[in-house]
């Protein structure tokens, strides 16, 4: 799947974007003359790509990225309509830097937005608010604008203009910010923390380097191309993906199912006496014990693919593959599982902060662990061709395992 697993970890969420980005700073000084030959259809690219990602924000509930497409789009107006001038006048250097300035602080800024949509009395106060800051740049700008600024150019916004027009103490804060937003990718990888980090990797670069022909329209094109793919990909993981476990779900392996070779073989697994477990360690504790399950099940060897069937019960797929050669696989999981001790947390204790959970770490009794046991029923296509009639072998079989005393492997009764 082009949405898989791999492309949502934090380290491809990081790698693709710059990429791309070094790709685009190589390629367009030897574009430019092409890129001549389509300048207006360049100059409005954004403009629709940008409001395609807004629209389709709505429906998707994609509200970050709605906000964050409608900051870049007022900020491409601003760049195409006061910025095509020369960077050595004064007044369209002040400008420049305000909204360099401006800029990513308003990307930030939507981390700690609430996840409303954009058409909302929230994205309407949102709107409002972006009009107050053009209207108090508007007001700096008329300001400044007759008065002779030469003495903030030499002393706090000078540049190295053989290194980039931006001013350096924008440059160096451009720089950090962005730097900051790819870590809280590291830290908590949400899909939204990578369109803020794209937005602030592609305005950084235009404004670093802005004496590139067509550079902001090209960079402000591909981030908005991004940002689709975002949206389509948060609406692929909302189908596809169980938000509990993060391994594909039902869905998923309904689709999966439809394009099977002629060779497969599926084992259901439910985890043992999980009501009891919930009962005695609370519903939180049983969601511990769902994620590492199918953070073991991910670790399946031989081509086997985990899916969450329901509840706490999942599903490996195994194509191109016999029962024979899974069941050894099945058997090594089975043990590695039942082998793992898992640490009881406390939820109902847990500090409010870090620093209090720093205190407390050499002060708490000695944790509690359990292990977990599973069940697994597997059968493959070769009497019931049908993936349906398969599944229920294999569902068959695994209430076989529950009835030898669970934590075994148990294959359909036909072979």
């Amino acid at each position: 799947m082009l949405f898989s697993s791999h492309f949502r970890s934090a380290g491809m969420r990081l790698l693709i974007p710059l990429t791309i980005a070094t790709l685009m700073l190589i390629a367009l000084p030897f574009c430019t003359a092409t890129l001549a030959n389509y300048q207006n259809l360049l100059i409005n690219i954004p403009y629709i790509l940008f409001s395609v990602v807004i629209f389709l924000s709505q429906p998707f509930n994609q509200g970050r990225t709605g906000f964050v497409a409608l900051i870049m789009l007022v900020a491409y107006t601003i760049i195409i309509n006061q910025l095509q001038s020369p960077l050595t006048n004064d007044e369209i250097k002040l400008v420049f830097s305000l909204l360099a300035g401006l800029l990513p602080f308003n990307l930030l800024q939507v981390h700690i937005m609430p996840d409303k949509r954009l058409f909302s009395r929230f994205g309407a106060l949102f709107s409002c608010f972006l009009l107050l800051q053009i209207g108090w740049a508007a007001l700096v700008y008329h300001h400044f604008k007759d008065s002779d600024l030469s003495a903030w150019w030499e002393v706090y916004l000078f540049s190295y203009r053989n290194l980039s027009p931006l001013p350096l103490i924008l440059l160096v804060l451009n720089l950090a910010l962005t730097c900051s937003n790819a870590s809280t990718i590291l830290k908590r990888n949400h899909s939204s923390d990578q369109a803020v980090f794209i937005c602030l990797l592609f305005s950084f670069l235009t404004f670093t380097f802005f004496h590139y022909p067509f550079i902001s329209s090209v960079a402000f094109s591909i981030v908005a191309l991004m940002l689709l793919i975002n949206i389509i990909s948060c609406s692929h993981e909302l189908a596809f993906i169980d938000q509990l476990t993060e391994i594909p779900g039902r869905r998923a392996l309904d689709n999966e199912l439809k394009h099977l070779g002629r060779t497969f073989t599926l084992a259901m697994i439910d985890v043992d006496h999980f009501k009891k477990f919930n009962d005695k360690y609370g519903h939180e504790t049983g969601d511990d014990v769902l994620k590492l399950v199918a953070s073991l099940l991910k670790q399946i060897e031989g081509g086997g693919k985990a899916f969450r069937y329901g509840g706490e019960e999942f599903t490996i797929l195994f194509k191109g593959k016999t029962i024979e050669q899974c069941l050894p696989l099945l058997e090594e999981l089975r043990e590695k599982i039942a082998k793992y001790k898992m640490i009881i947390r406390d939820h109902d204790n847990r500090p409010h902060s870090d620093h209090a959970g720093l205190k407390e770490r050499g002060q708490r009794k000695k944790s509690k662990s359990v292990k977990v046991t599973v069940s697994i029923g597997v059968a493959e296509n070769y009497i019931e061709h049908e993936p349906e009639s398969v599944l229920k072998l294999a569902d068959n079989a695994l209430y076989e395992a529950k009835n030898a005393g669970r934590n075994c492997v148990h294959q359909a009764d036909c072979y």
